[in-house]
């Protein structure tokens, strides 16, 4: 049963039958034993009113007349066991020497007789059981009536009740239904009882992560198809270049620009697929993991220590204080790769870059300082952008370089700072992770 609202109603509406059905049977037997216990008080009170009005003698009367009615009879009987009294002349019951209550078999029915002694007289007063039980059936049935009558009528309470407690979440379920599949907007939660309304918020901030996913893809292509659009024309312009060659020694020329744009061309595709990977794991609140500083920075300076050989330049740890944040390991190393990319290839040759980890009581400070030109100060909030290039850049970049770090930096509630090396002189970028609890 998949339904809330059908299981919800089968389980209430089933309790409340056989809840009805066990207290109609209880108060059924009740009535039944309560009034059997009434009947025997009316024959003892008749017995005893009996016995008051006898004189001593057996001089009683005759017999009854008239209509004779066999579902009550009273009779009475001497010492010796002479019957000198009965209400009905045919009722042929038998005397019985034990007082008190017992049941006789007479007339092909059971009769409960009631005998007392008084006076040297037995007063015997006898009840059919079957008329008995026909008056205490009908009057138990009578205290049931009620019952199976608000049995269905609570029933229709309970039906009433779940579906309109049910009908918010109808509610949400037919606005979710009817909209469009680009529409992302929250659903309203008004009216949504404490139950469904975390239901409802998650699936607000579903939304709402997705939405964002969205709009990080479109931008992303918009993006892509205005950044490759001169890579590929130039690329074009490079083959037109080598077919046209007239010698090798052009020839040669042509191949390793050709070579060069292709290179800046796939590092170009792979920056910004590392942009667009970075974009979705924060817009889906990827879940983050404890993570070794020192481990990071390690692994990112044997990725660039070849880069840096190549230019005579010392990359190294200046400061590598025992650091653990939590988040995404491979996301940190792409983080500190692309900064000491960066450093490497606008530092001069012979120049030096240093890494540093600095942990606080407020946090962790990664940072990576260079001695290379440095970035005006009007400059270090816009490199931060997409595709942005400094006005007299000393390398060639496809300018994602920093808006990755700053997506990961985000990803992982970290705040990203752009300034001046007081120690080399060139460009300091530092990310300050908050402290873990």
């Amino acid at each position: 049963m998949k339904s809330l609202r059908a299981r919800l109603l089968w389980f209430l509406l089933a309790a409340i039958v056989l809840a009805a059905g066990t207290q109609a049977f209880v108060a059924y037997r009740t009535v039944l034993k309560e009034a059997d216990q009434i009947f025997d008080y009316h024959m003892q009170q008749m017995a005893f009113s009996l016995r008051a009005g006898l004189p001593p003698s057996a001089a009683v009367g005759g017999l009854g007349s008239g209509e004779e009615n066999f579902e009550f009879v009273v009779q009475i009987w001497t010492a010796d066991g002479v019957r000198i009294f009965e209400s009905a002349a045919r009722a042929a019951l038998p005397q019985r020497a034990v007082l008190g209550f017992s049941n006789v078999q007479a007339r092909g029915t059971t009769y409960r007789v009631f005998s007392i002694q008084s006076a040297g007289l037995v007063i015997q007063v006898a009840q059919d059981m079957a008329a008995r039980r026909t008056m205490a059936g009908t009057l138990a049935l009578r205290t049931v009536g009620p019952i199976a009558l608000a049995a269905p009528l609570l029933m229709l309470v309970v039906w009433w009740v779940v579906s309109r407690s049910l009908a918010p979440v109808a509610r949400v379920r037919g606005q979710v239904a009817s909209r469009q599949a680009d529409d992302l907007s929250p659903v309203s939660e008004s009216g949504l009882p404490e139950e469904v309304r975390p239901l409802v918020h998650e699936l607000n901030l579903l939304f709402d992560r997705v939405r964002r996913a969205f709009e990080a893809q479109k931008h992303f292509v918009a993006d892509a198809a205005h950044e490759l659009r001169s890579p590929l024309a130039a690329l074009k312009l490079q083959v037109q270049s080598l077919q046209r060659a007239p010698d090798d020694a052009v020839r040669e020329l042509a191949t390793a620009r050709l070579a060069a744009g292709i290179d800046r061309a796939t590092r170009l595709v792979e920056q910004m697929l590392a942009l667009a990977r970075h974009e979705a794991s924060a817009a889906a609140g990827a879940g983050a993991e404890p993570v070794n500083l020192r481990e990071i920075a390690r692994l990112a300076i044997s990725d660039a220590i070849a880069a840096a050989q190549a230019r005579r330049i010392d990359i190294g740890m200046a400061r590598a204080d025992a650091a653990e944040v939590r988040g995404q390991a491979e996301a940190l190393r792409t983080l500190l790769r692309n900064l000491l990319d960066n450093a490497v290839k606008y530092t001069p040759e012979g120049g030096r870059v240093d890494v540093g980890i600095a942990a606080s009581a407020e946090g962790t400070e990664l940072s990576v300082e260079d001695s290379g030109p440095g970035l005006p100060a009007e400059e270090r909030a816009r490199v931060l952008d997409r595709f942005y290039r400094s006005g007299e850049p000393q390398a060639p970049g496809s300018g994602l370089g920093l808006a990755i770090v700053k997506s990961i930096a985000d990803l992982h509630g970290a705040t990203l700072a752009i300034d001046r090396s007081a120690g080399l002189g060139g460009l300091r970028v530092s990310v300050r992770f908050p402290r873990t609890v």
